[in-house]
């Protein structure tokens, strides 16, 4: 099941930048296991909006607290709800 997660980031910009990436490897790992759908920043910095797969809230929950980002701080809070993907565009899911 998918699982969308919005995440408030802490506000320190060298902190964030400095742990991006083992965070960013971190999350690739999980693309390798089938656990990451999609993931990336809000644009204003503020946090980031994360699709995982999983069976539970507890699992994402777990994943999360693997996270580099997690564990120094960075996730200050966090919604988990359980998403259904409907429609998707396989020309507007190019990253940046």
């Amino acid at each position: 099941m998918k699982f969308a997660a919005t995440i408030e980031y802490l506000q320190d910009a060298e902190k964030v930048g400095a742990i991006r990436p083992a965070h960013r490897a971190y999350l690739s790992s999980l693309i390798e296991q089938g656990k990451l759908v999609a993931s990336g920043p809000f644009a204003d910095a503020s946090g980031a909006l994360i699709i995982y797969e999983a069976d539970t809230v507890e699992g994402v929950e777990a994943i999360m607290k693997n996270d580099p980002f997690h564990a120094a701080g960075v996730f200050l809070k966090w919604s988990i709800r359980p998403w259904k993907m409907v429609f998707a565009n396989p020309a507007l899911l190019k990253t940046d």
